[in-house]
């Protein structure tokens, strides 16, 4: 007996194994893993109403319009095989303890309240408008009309489950009506990030058809921004004017991210649609860029200001890395990276933008000694030298986690260690203000050199009586706080989220979730929403606060909090590119 059971024991194993095996398998090639991301899917993407696919036609068809400046060829998407595979992102984690996933759970948990709050009091006061007023309960539109807040966080929802939330706002993205616009002047940066990035992202991750021909819709509408006797983009596009086919004319002068902000977005549609056009048309003006980067005065860089009516983006002498130029580099690895490395012009021009960048990037002296770096921006001498403003923009922290994707991408070391120290230098900036926010723009002392840098009070102290701008109450290093405010910004914590899925250790998330925190509470208002806040370099029971919530309040802000606590499975930077609005556009 005791052998036939043995037998009989043994027959089942093999049975169970098999079985284990074959669910595996199944998973694997149905696409039925128990991944968090595949689960989310199945909740998010199952059973979708019909009511939801069908398309309300616009007041005006853009794709109609006849250009008086047609592009002639088309320059198509690149395929093939790239040079070589892209690397790994993302690090390669390990399952956590149950205490640890509980932690982080809860700290998810806590993220996603604080968005269904905002979210909530978006649909009470401002449905259908560009952004809620949240200490008033009213709303402004400031982005042609077109429901900003509503678009910028429809991937949002669906990233945290939130499906009958997310059925409701695509069920309202149909009444969206690009045909009309409530100014006579469309913001085509504005435009591009939050409303054509908002609308692809959501379809890469939910596959609503509605979404996809929304986005068309309104890429037409962008196209027109090409219309131009030399098939550079304007800034702004005459909405009326754009309707004729006439053409438009090119501003004279425009800051660099303007322009150079489309790329992804544009990229993206063609992949979408099998239409060459928008990657055409962005690819002219990379072309511009990348014949002129090793031409300016600090070469690497481009100028903050550029001037497509004459295709001129070598001649100014002011460069920064915050507002005004930031992602234009920032869409440089992306680019790479959502092209699957088969245009090697961008692997060359993020290249020679690290390399430049590192001119602008100094080491601060700060009573501790920590050795972090921060961006800058400065000036081109008549002698030829760089002269540093020692200024530091809360824009400017995106540049952590754009430095850590780029040396991952290009298999460069030395920029993922970069991108790390300007992480926890942005990290710094908030954890030394009593309030736990980082002020919009601040200024500090620059240290001789990266590797010799030594807090020097006399040196401090000097450097500090040549600033107006400087108060006694300022943390020590710190010069200046020249904007006080904390306007809701993503910045910081999209670079602690990257540091945290490249690197995989978990201080970033403990980083993280320290300034959650701080501005959970900081910016809470009497009705239990969150706006900006007028000064943060103060500490008080109640902040001086203003009536406006930014809509990457909710499309990018509590968005990259979500995802650092989320399973890193959850939008892999190995499978997803984030454009500068934290909208994921799939690189498969």
């Amino acid at each position: 007996m005791g052998h036939r059971s043995r037998k009989h024991r043994d027959t089942l194993i093999l049975i169970f194994g098999a079985l284990a095996i074959w669910w595996s398998l199944s998973a694997i090639f149905n696409g039925t893993s128990n991944s968090e991301f595949t689960r989310l899917q199945r909740h998010m993407n199952n059973k979708i109403q019909t009511s939801s696919q069908v398309v309300k036609t616009g007041s005006f068809d853009w794709s109609s319009v006849r250009f008086r400046y047609a592009p002639g060829s088309l320059t198509p998407l690149p395929t093939g095989e790239p040079l070589r595979p892209l690397p790994a992102v993302q690090a390669k984690f390990q399952s956590e303890g149950s205490l640890k996933s509980k932690l982080r759970e809860e700290r998810r948990r806590k993220v996603r309240e604080i968005f269904m709050g905002d979210w909530g009091a978006y649909k009470k006061y401002a449905w259908m408008k560009d952004a809620l007023k949240p200490l008033s309960g009213g709303f402004q539109d400031q982005f042609s009309g077109w429901a900003a807040t509503l678009v910028d966080s429809l991937d949002t929802l669906w990233m945290m489950g939130l499906r009958e939330e997310f059925d409701e706002a695509v069920d309202a993205v149909v009444q969206i009506d690009f045909g009309k616009s409530s100014s006579g002047r469309v913001n085509t940066f504005e435009t591009n990030i939050r409303y054509l990035g908002g609308l692809m992202a959501a379809y890469d991750l939910s596959k609503r058809e509605v979404l996809l021909a929304k986005a068309v819709e309104l890429g037409d509408l962008l196209y027109g921004a090409f219309n131009t006797e030399n098939h550079m983009p304007v800034d702004f596009i005459d909405f009326e004017a754009a309707k004729t086919g006439k053409g438009l004319i090119v501003e004279g002068s425009v800051v660099s991210a303007s322009p150079g902000t489309i790329s992804l977005e544009f990229t993206r549609l063609s992949q979408l649609t099998g239409n060459p056009k928008y990657y055409d048309a962005i690819a002219r003006v990379m072309d511009v860029f990348y014949e002129g980067q090793n031409q300016t005065k600090l070469p690497g860089l481009w100028p903050m200001m550029v001037s497509m009516s004459r295709k001129d983006v070598v001649s100014g002498n002011q460069f920064t890395l915050a507002g005004c130029a930031d992602s234009l580099y920032e869409y440089l690895p992306k680019a790479y990276a959502l092209l699957g490395g088969r245009e090697p012009k961008y692997a060359v021009m993020s290249k020679g933008f690290m390399e430049g960048a590192k001119t602008l990037l100094f080491r601060p002296m700060i009573p501790g000694n920590e050795d972090i770096l921060m961006p800058s921006s400065g000036w081109v001498g008549e002698d030829g030298n760089v002269y540093l403003d020692e200024e530091v923009e809360h824009l400017g922290c995106f540049l952590g986690g754009t430095y850590a994707l780029g040396g991952k991408l290009l298999n460069n070391k030395e920029y993922v260690d970069i991108g790390a120290k300007i992480t926890l230098g942005c990290v710094y900036g908030y954890q030394n203000f009593p309030t736990g926010m980082m002020p919009e723009r601040i200024n500090m002392v620059a240290c001789k050199a990266w590797d010799d840098c030594e807090w020097d009070p006399q040196l401090f102290d000097k450097e500090k009586e040549k600033r107006p701008e400087y108060k006694k109450h300022l943390p020590l290093g710190f010069t200046t706080a020249k904007d006080p405010r904390y306007i809701l910004r993503p910045e910081a914590i999209e670079s602690v989220f990257i540091m945290y899925r490249i690197t995989g250790n978990p201080v970033w998330q403990d980083l993280g979730w320290e300034m959650f925190t701080a501005i959970a509470n900081g910016t809470k208002t009497e009705r239990g929403t969150h706006a900006a806040v007028e000064d943060v370099t103060r500490a008080g029971e109640s902040l001086p606060q203003s009536d406006y919530m930014e809509s990457f309040w909710l499309a990018e802000t509590l968005k990259y909090f979500y995802l650092l606590f989320c399973p890193p499975d959850v939008v892999s930077l190995d499978e997803y590119v984030l454009n500068t609005e934290a909208h994921p556009f799939s690189r498969s």
